[in-house]
């Protein structure tokens, strides 16, 4: 049976010095690069071609609020039906010292914004109290060289209902054309009631 990734976590992403802290120049290239690599329409068609326990999803990251830092708009749909998102968030990431930390929110009344990336000046209407923190979910990433950053959720911190889960991991791998996310619900048992199991989707890039 097929399984669609329903947390994606990872990735990504608004890149921001953390509070109080002064980052050096180095950081400050790493921020960019990864916001850089991460922003654009990706698809999983290649794998959905070779596994057929892979569907083709779209998954698209668009820069918002750029006065305000590094956010994404995130939307991922059938890509046949990308009118129609599952999944809507906005991602903000921040730097504390080699680490980024990808923060994921929730968007009240997210349909009224399904498909904006067309027109990205109409989220300068979205403002920061129509969005929500999911505690817990955030994605810590390390660079392990260039455009390639990779990590994951805290163990067990990422709570989840959908299907009788009690909490969700992800694992997350970003590079300059490819994004490879796992997300898996388990049981308090720790049996596995959502996701791939065989290992994550593979989003390719299609454009930036």
């Amino acid at each position: 049976m097929k399984k669609i990734l329903i947390l994606f976590a990872g990735i990504t992403v608004f890149l921001s010095c953390k509070s109080g802290q002064n980052q050096s120049s180095k950081n400050s290239s790493e921020l960019n690069e990864i916001v850089s690599i991460m922003q654009g329409h990706y698809s999983s068609e290649i794998q959905s071609k070779e596994d057929t326990d892979y569907y083709n999803i779209s998954l698209r990251m668009t820069p918002i609020w750029k006065e305000k830092g590094n956010y994404l708009f995130v939307e991922q749909a059938m890509f046949d039906t990308q009118d129609k998102p599952y999944r809507v968030r906005v991602y903000k990431v921040h730097q504390d010292g080699e680490k980024f930390i990808s923060e994921i929110f929730t968007i009240k009344n997210e349909k009224d914004w399904i498909g904006k990336w067309a027109t990205p000046e109409s989220y300068d209407k979205l403002t920061q109290s129509d969005i929500e923190l999911k505690e817990g979910c955030q994605v810590t990433l390390k660079r392990e060289s260039k455009n390639k950053f990779s990590g994951a959720t805290g163990d067990k911190t990422c709570p989840s209902e959908l299907r009788g889960a009690s909490f969700a991991n992800s694992i997350v791998t970003v590079t300059k054309n490819e994004i490879v996310s796992w997300d898996q619900g388990f049981d308090k048992e720790g049996k596995q009631v959502w996701g791939a199991t065989k290992g994550g989707y593979h989003f390719i890039k299609m454009n930036n």
